[in-house]
């Protein structure tokens, strides 16, 4: 960085010569002050009171999402956002909602007094108080799978209708008619993403919708599967579409427990592609949602907004891909105790 004792030496004058010639001192020359100017401007000066005083602070606040071990969903986002964020020189904080919360910390209130310059939000469902706040904020603020619509509020995300209308698009080519899906919380945004996705899948190929076919659970628990894999064995589907990998794991365990093969009696799909889908047992045919890619994301759009740019929504192409959890349909009949 050129400092004025370069440009000093370069014009062989007298560092404080320079310097009243940068500020516009009266007594220096209009000649000499052109030419300090003139020069420091070749040269690349940066005054010191342009430069940043202290890095921009960007606080992300995450509720219900693991983000700490790799395993986790939240994981790369978080990753990829601080890799991101470094090459910006971004100074990042990470603020779980559960602190805030028991607080009683309103986001503006918070954002404004802690000096962070935006906002990157993970986990948040429909009915949560800061999405109702953001209505009205004015902090350049990034959603991640939500839409607020506010000139400063963005949302990013994989396409979530395109990623179950795929896997329900393969299930078909492999000859599957009956498919169920068990989706995640109903109350969030990307449960009603994915079941649309389903819906027009299964429309699109001609197969009947069956209400008996879906249900509802937790995207971060694999164990509410088990009360409805019976249900849907009952009612005859040959594969079971899931709404994360998580539940798509307790839909395996329940099959195994059930002395059922997979993909022989039943075929299971995931979403997300965590680490536990190539090493789950058969490894899960699943859509891959570039998690390190998101956060990379997040970063340039809150960066846009941040300069006054509106962006609505950006939405990533999730990927399928095809493992061993998924075959043909079952011939044989299965009777449960």
């Amino acid at each position: 960085m050129t400092t004025i004792r370069d440009i000093a030496k370069k014009l062989n004058l007298s560092i404080s010569t320079v310097s009243k010639g940068l500020s516009g001192a009266s007594d220096v020359s209009k000649e000499t002050r052109k030419l300090v100017l003139n020069t420091a401007l070749k040269m690349g000066y940066v005054p010191r009171r342009t430069r940043p005083a202290s890095p921009v602070k960007i606080c992300v606040f995450i509720e219900n999402m693991g983000y700490e071990r790799v395993e986790q969903f939240g994981y790369d986002i978080i990753i990829g956002f601080k890799l991101a964020a470094a090459t910006k020189q971004w100074d990042v904080s990470i603020v779980p909602m559960s602190l805030n919360k028991s607080n009683g910390i309103q986001y503006e209130e918070y954002m404004y007094s802690n000096h962070y310059a935006g906002g990157f939000l993970l986990g948040f469902d429909l009915n949560d108080d800061f999405l109702r706040q953001l209505k009205k904020t004015t902090i350049p603020t990034v959603l991640l799978d939500n839409v607020v619509y506010n000139k400063y509020v963005s949302c990013l995300g994989v396409d979530n209708q395109e990623g179950i209308f795929c896997a329900v698009q393969y299930l078909a080519g492999l000859g599957h008619k009956s498919i169920a899906m068990l989706n995640g919380d109903p109350q969030s945004w990307v449960s009603a993403e994915r079941l649309s996705g389903f819906r027009l899948g299964m429309s699109y190929y001609g197969l009947t919708v069956r209400e008996e076919l879906i249900a509802n659970g937790d995207f971060t628990l694999s164990d509410c599967a088990t009360k409805f894999v019976s249900r849907f064995i009952k009612a005859g589907a040959t594969a079971i579409v899931c709404a994360s990998d998580v539940l798509a794991h307790g839909v395996l365990c329940e099959l195994y427990r059930l002395g059922l093969r997979v993909p022989d009696d039943m075929s299971v799909v995931g979403f997300d592609d965590l680490p536990i889908a190539a090493y789950a047992t058969p490894p899960l045919t699943t859509i891959r949602q570039d998690r390190l890619a998101i956060g990379k994301n997040v970063c340039l759009l809150l960066e846009q907004i941040m300069k006054g740019n509106r962006i609505n929504r950006l939405m990533l192409i999730p990927e399928l891909v095809v493992r061993s959890s998924t075959g043909r349909p079952r011939t044989r009949e299965i009777h449960l105790k």
